[in-house]
């Protein structure tokens, strides 16, 4: 009887052996999963609340249109930084680098931060995606862009793979 009981327990410990390391793999394999997914947005621009009164040293040149950030104050040509949600400052477009800025349009690359404060819990979250400003118009004397055309690159805040944003 003694061989018997003794190797149950050697299965027994085998077993729990197999069951640990099976369970470490798992975990192990989804928590690398998912950093790469979350660096990759996040990483790519500084938070919401950081960039929130930066504003680009550019000042209006060779007739070129500007932005004018929630509507108010002199354009801007070629902002690092755009709000979207001008009410909460919820939205920001970050990081944004031009790759073509014209008199009638300009195209970019960055990232939309959004600061989620549902439920009391605040998380912020990052959106890679292209610029396209549109629509310039002569606004107090002076030329800027009245559309930004949002398309994102994969997930998106809001369920939809493009937004219209007026600028006026």
């Amino acid at each position: 009887m003694t061989d018997r009981e003794g190797a149950r327990w050697v299965r027994g410990r085998t077993a729990l052996a197999a069951f640990v390391v099976v369970t470490a793999l798992a975990a192990g394999g989804v928590w690398f999963g998912q950093s790469s997914d979350r660096a990759s947005a996040v990483d790519a621009a500084p938070k919401t609340s950081a960039v929130q009164d930066v504003k680009d040293d550019g000042k209006q040149s060779g007739g070129l249109p500007g932005v004018r950030d929630c509507g108010r104050g002199k354009p801007e040509t070629k902002p690092h930084v755009i709000t979207l949600t001008c009410e909460d400052a919820e939205m920001v477009a970050t990081a944004i680098s031009w790759k073509y800025y014209g008199e009638r349009e300009a195209l970019g690359v960055g990232v939309v931060q959004v600061e989620r404060t549902d439920s009391g819990v605040g998380t912020d979250a990052g959106f890679p995606a292209t610029f396209r400003l549109r629509d310039p118009e002569r606004i107090g004397g002076a030329l800027a862009f009245t559309g930004l055309e949002v398309t994102y690159e994969g997930s998106t805040p809001l369920g939809d793979t493009t937004e219209m944003y007026n600028l006026a």
